[in-house]
């Protein structure tokens, strides 16, 4: 189904399905090196320090981001130029191959090199998904499309919480049927690796989009070429303005929420928090605040608005978290990784405004290289967040004028931007 189409199709129904089912093991993969970090490490680096295993943790998550970076321009010029559907199926395969792989490691080079492969395959699904289904929807109605895909993906990061805490059980599956013990971290990344491997069996009867198609047929548009971004200093601005608006998620999640156990619920006097269980109650704040967003922006017909009441609640919420909620209960902490959660769903439409600003010659590049430009926002977060400390502001001052600098360069930077709501995407950028 294209801009002409009147109904849904059936193919167009399948894409949608295979594209959030990909985005929910992308999720897996994204957050289970986070959950399973602690006891892999352990294992494979029996011996060491705590202080050691975790600078060891931090250099592999490094690691993944870095991979991330490069996957989001390779997997999005070869959208461009070798067709969306190829980076949709290529990137779930690569991502497969590297969680199998990821369960036998023994050593922390082949780990390292690992999580650079996984972040390389995890950039490119997102970016692929959405723009096929922004090209394959009718203008009206293509937001209903990426909100499934967003909402049904963020839930990938509940069931890598449950996997990697109740693993047991299906270890004690795979030995009853192999007579291979696995611990439970082994077991968290078998599984990511073999629901990937379901996903590439649903790739029969999948659709190349119209538009790209169209485009191939075309032989004087200059096809995933990053001089239209950085030489041009219109596009260039606008690809900045996109990246902006998404850091606060990752302001949210990066920083406040996966440290938890260590910074976060300490400041507020609470202890027994682990950052897996914070994780998971925040994604399905994020599932359930992709699904009202996205809702929203289909009821007042914009992206824009609707990203705006997110980013103040936002505000809101970030200062009552860190000032105002010293001494609550355990459950009333989750409660609130669940709300900050909620009030950072709108994912699928920051993703959205990053497809639809472009072209179709540049589209699958700036909807690949965006988000995950904003996931390794996260070490710029750090930096700050440690440089603050560092002048013995402390925990809740260090991370509040972090958040407001990103939140308020957020809302500055939509303000940039034009409404995309119901815009034709039919069209080409020239250098």
């Amino acid at each position: 189904m294209n801009e002409n189409s009147n109904g849904p199709n059936k193919k167009v129904i399948l894409l949608i399905i295979v594209a959030a089912l990909g985005y929910f093991v992308d999720i897996y993969d994204l957050v289970l090196f986070g959950v399973v970090k602690a006891e892999s490490l352990s294992q494979i680096m029996s011996g060491y320090s705590i202080e050691q295993q975790s600078s060891t943790g931090k250099f592999l998550f490094n690691m993944q981001m870095l991979g991330m970076l490069i996957g989001g321009l390779l997997w999005g010029i070869l959208g461009d130029k070798k067709g969306r559907i190829k980076v949709l199926f290529g990137s779930i395969m690569l991502y497969s191959i590297a969680n199998l792989l990821n369960a036998f490691v023994t050593d922390i080079t082949s780990y390292a090199i690992i999580r650079v492969i996984a972040g390389i395959g995890l950039a490119g699904e997102l970016g692929a998904g959405i723009t096929l289904v922004s090209e394959m929807m009718s203008k009206e109605k293509r937001g209903y499309g990426t909100m499934i895909i967003v909402t049904f993906g963020a839930l990938g990061a509940v069931v890598a919480s449950l996997v990697g805490s109740e693993g047991e059980v299906i270890g004690n599956l795979i030995f009853s049927l192999t007579g291979a013990q696995l611990a439970n971290w082994q077991v968290t990344y078998i599984v990511g690796g073999m629901l990937g491997v379901f996903l590439l069996l649903l790739r029969v009867g999948t659709i190349e989009s119209s538009f790209f198609e169209k485009m191939s047929e075309n032989k004087n548009v200059s096809k995933g070429n990053l001089r239209i971004i950085f030489m041009n200093r219109a596009n260039l601005i606008k690809y900045l303005h996109c990246i902006i608006i998404g850091i606060p998620i990752w302001y949210v999640v990066g920083l406040l929420v996966m440290n938890s156990k260590d910074n976060f619920a300490p400041l507020l006097g609470i202890n027994h928090i682990e950052n897996g269980t914070a994780v998971m109650y925040t994604y399905i704040g994020l599932s359930f605040g992709d699904l009202v967003s996205g809702l929203l922006s289909q009821w007042l017909k914009s992206r824009k608005k609707v990203v705006a009441i997110y980013l103040i609640f936002t505000l809101i919420l970030v200062t009552s978290f860190l000032f105002f909620m010293k001494g609550i209960s355990a459950e009333a902490y989750y409660f609130i990784c669940f709300l900050l959660g909620t009030a950072t769903g709108y994912w699928a439409l920051f993703v959205s405004i990053a497809a639809e600003q472009f072209g179709t010659n540049i589209r699958s590049t700036t909807a690949n290289t965006i988000p995950n430009f904003v996931r390794g926002s996260v070490n710029l977060i750090m930096i700050g967040f440690g440089f603050l400390m560092a002048l013995n502001l402390g925990d809740a001052w260090s991370a509040f004028i972090v958040g407001i600098v990103f939140i308020l360069m957020a809302l500055y930077s939509l303000s940039q931007l034009s409404e995309t709501f119901g815009k034709d995407l039919n069209y080409f950028e020239k250098e």
